[in-house]
């Protein structure tokens, strides 16, 4: 894998988590933050796919890799509606 397909892995991978961030409504945390959600939603809702048997409509293959995008998405929702349930929301 190239620096360029690491990158856009990276791009993709913040922008999945940001977009489960917002859907969950949780604003902890910065770019490194969305990336990891990312790449934990993308493997958790890989996990699900499969465990259900869904087919993935939305995979995008960056240098030989396949991301799960749709489910990366979701995964990161699910992911980060665990966290803010086991951590609660602070108050501002």
């Amino acid at each position: 894998m190239a620096i360029v397909d690491l990158l856009i892995l990276l791009i993709v991978a913040a922008i999945c988590g940001s977009l489960g961030q917002a859907i969950v409504g949780f604003s902890r945390g910065g770019c490194i933050t969305a990336i990891v959600l990312g790449f934990i939603g993308a493997m958790l809702g890989f996990w699900l796919k499969n465990l259900a048997g869904l087919p993935e409509p939305l995979m995008l293959q960056v240098g030989g890799s396949n991301f799960p995008v749709l489910w990366s998405i979701i995964g990161s929702a699910l992911f980060v509606a665990i966290i803010t349930f086991l951590t609660g929301k602070r108050k501002v």
